[in-house]
C-alpha cells in the first residue's frame, strides 16, 4: 500500500465535468485520507495543454499537455471522462490514445469516455459498460466490446469503465479501495456525503425506473403498489385481480406497457429492496428476506447468487454501512 499511483486525466472540449471532477476528488481525498500526499497524484492533460470547455460551459485549465504528462513515465491509472465531445473526437486524441493508453497499468472511463477508448481499440476484447443512453452505440461501432449495459461499472482485467456520471465516483472509490483499503475509501465516501459506495453490479436503474412506467392508471398504480409490498402475494394472478383483469390480459398487457414481465419485475423490486435492507439495517438474514418477500433465506440465498453471483451474507459484510437507527423492518 505504499506505493506511488500517479493518475492522469484526459481532457477535451465537450467534457462533462463531473466526470471529471467527481474521480478527482476521490483520488485527492484518499490521498489525504492516508496522510501521503503522494499515494495517489492526480494530474489533468489536454493535447495541447490549453483550458478546455465543458458541456456546461465551465473552463478547465489543465496542468499540461497530454504529451509532458507522459514524457516523466507512464501513468498507474489512465482515467478517460465522457461528456459530448466525446460522439465526434479530436482524431488527434484517439490517436494518442492508441499510441499511449497500452503503456498505463490501469485504463479507466467515465460515461462515455468508453467510446474514446474503444475508438483507440483499447476495449476489444474487454467487457465494458457506459451511460445507459450510449450502450447500443458503443456496441454497434465496436462489436469487439462486450458490452454489459446495466452495471454501475465493469472491472475485466486491466480495463475499467463505468455508467453515467456520479457512477464515476462509485468506480474510484472501489479503485481507492483496492489501492488504499476499505478505511481510506469509507472515509472518503463520507466526506464526499456518499452513504455508502455501490457496487459494480448494481443496476444503473432502480427496479422502477429499469422498467417504463405503464400508460394506463390501473398498471401504474399497480407498479407503485408492488414497489410498497414486496412481501405481499405477487403472483400473476393476485396481481390481475388487482389490476381487474384476467391473468393472461394482464401478464400480456403489463408486458407490452412496462417491457418487462410481472415475474421479471416483481424479482427486480424484491431484490432491491432486499439489497437495501442489507445495506442500511442490522435485520437479520431471516427477516430481511421474509420483508422482501421471498418467504426463505435459501430462496432469498438462490436469488442473490443468480444476480449479484454472491451470497446475501457475503453482501452485508462488503456493503454494510453504519447502521444509525433499528427501526422495524419495512
Amino acid at each position: 500500500m505504499s506505493q506511488r499511483r500517479p493518475v492522469l486525466v484526459v481532457l477535451f472540449d465537450g467534457v462533462q465535468s463531473i466526470d471529471v471532477t467527481g474521480p478527482v476528488e476521490v483520488f485527492t481525498g484518499a490521498a489525504r485520507a492516508v496522510g501521503r500526499p503522494d499515494a495517489c497524484p492526480v494530474r489533468t492533460a489536454s493535447l495541447d495543454g490549453g483550458p478546455v470547455r465543458t458541456d456546461s460551459g465551465l473552463t478547465l485549465l489543465p496542468d499540461g499537455s497530454l504529451d509532458e504528462a507522459v514524457a516523466e513515465g507512464p501513468p498507474h491509472t489512465l482515467l478517460v471522462p465522457g461528456g459530448g465531445g466525446t460522439r465526434r473526437p479530436d482524431p488527434a486524441l484517439i490517436a494518442w490514445l492508441r499510441a499511449h493508453a497500452p503503456d498505463a497499468e490501469r485504463l479507466v472511463s467515465v460515461c462515455t469516455g468508453a467510446l474514446l477508448l474503444a475508438a483507440a481499440g483499447q476495449l476489444d476484447g474487454h467487457r465494458a459498460t457506459t451511460h445507459w443512453s450510449a450502450c447500443e452505440l458503443l456496441a454497434r461501432r465496436h462489436p469487439a466490446v462486450t458490452v454489459e449495459p446495466e452495471p454501475i461499472f465493469v472491472r475485466d482485467g486491466r480495463v475499467a469503465t463505468s455508467a453515467g456520471v456520479t457512477a464515476g465516483i462509485d468506480l474510484a472509490l472501489a479503485l481507492v479501495e483496492e489501492d488504499l483499503g476499505r478505511e481510506a475509501a469509507l472515509t472518503v465516501a463520507r466526506h464526499l456525503v456518499v452513504f455508502l459506495r455501490r457496487p459494480g453490479n448494481q443496476a444503473q436503474f432502480s427496479a422502477q425506473l429499469a422498467a417504463q412506467t405503464a400508460r394506463r392508471e390501473p398498471l401504474r398504480d399497480l407498479q407503485a403498489w408492488i414497489a410498497e409490498h414486496p412481501d405481499g402475494d405477487l403472483s400473476v394472478e393476485s396481481l390481475a385481480a388487482r389490476a381487474r383483469l384476467s391473468p393472461r390480459h394482464f401478464a400480456r398487457a403489463f408486458r407490452a406497457e412496462t417491457g418487462v414481465t410481472p415475474g421479471r419485475y416483481v424479482d427486480r423490486i424484491r431484490l432491491e429492496h432486499a439489497r437495501r435492507l442489507l445495506e442500511e439495517t442490522a435485520h437479520g438474514v431471516e427477516e430481511v428476506a421474509r420483508a422482501a418477500g421471498y418467504g426463505t433465506p435459501e430462496a432469498m440465498r438462490r436469488a442473490f447468487v443468480k444476480a449479484l453471483g454472491t451470497a446475501p451474507a457475503d453482501y452485508r459484510r462488503r456493503f454494510h454501512a453504519p447502521v444509525r437507527d433499528h427501526a422495524p423492518v419495512s
